[in-house]
């Protein structure tokens, strides 16, 4: 636990104890909650597991479905609006803004949702959709909407209007 309060408070400077981390910050207590979560759907108490997510979503406006995979020290950073779906995979030490969603294209019972390698970053508004792979190292701007693959450390930003200047 010390471990991943310690990864909130490398990151965010504006971040005053481990304690205000703990208590305040909704991307800590979603990811804790969904660790709960997630070992119940991994015991097949698949209702306990999503009354579980669903309060947890409540409570702080991150929906993470309890059978979703997330790394080590996970940071999501405000949090809000943020969904990850049923068959997602986070890697270690990655980092997702508000309005980041982790979705599927399908609904199909098989992998649907993105994969995410370790140390990825994923900007605010963000969409990235579908059984795809973002390797290690990445970087998703905000609002890009991804649905190929990403490789090791690669950069991706969605299109910029450019207005004519008079």
């Amino acid at each position: 636990m010390l471990e991943f309060l310690r990864a909130y408070k490398n990151y965010d400077p504006a971040a005053k104890s481990y304690m205000e981390i703990f208590f305040l910050y909704p991307g800590p207590r979603a990811v804790f909650i969904h660790r709960i979560a997630h070992f119940l759907y991994s015991i097949r108490m698949y209702f306990l597991a999503r009354l579980i997510a669903d309060i947890s979503r409540t409570i702080t406006g991150i929906e993470i479905h309890p059978g979703a995979k997330l790394g080590k020290r996970l940071v999501i950073d405000h949090g809000v609006g943020c969904v990850i779906g049923e068959t997602a995979e986070v890697g270690d030490d990655c980092i997702l803004f508000h309005g980041v969603t982790l979705g599927g294209l399908k609904f199909d019972p098989v992998k649907r949702h993105p994969t995410v390698g370790n140390r990825v970053l994923i900007g605010a508004g963000a969409k990235v959709l579908g059984p795809i792979t973002v390797h290690d190292d990445a970087r998703i701007g905000a609002n890009a909407v991804v649905f190929k693959d990403v490789p090791a450390r690669a950069t991706i930003v969605a299109p910029q209007s450019i207005e004519k200047l008079r």
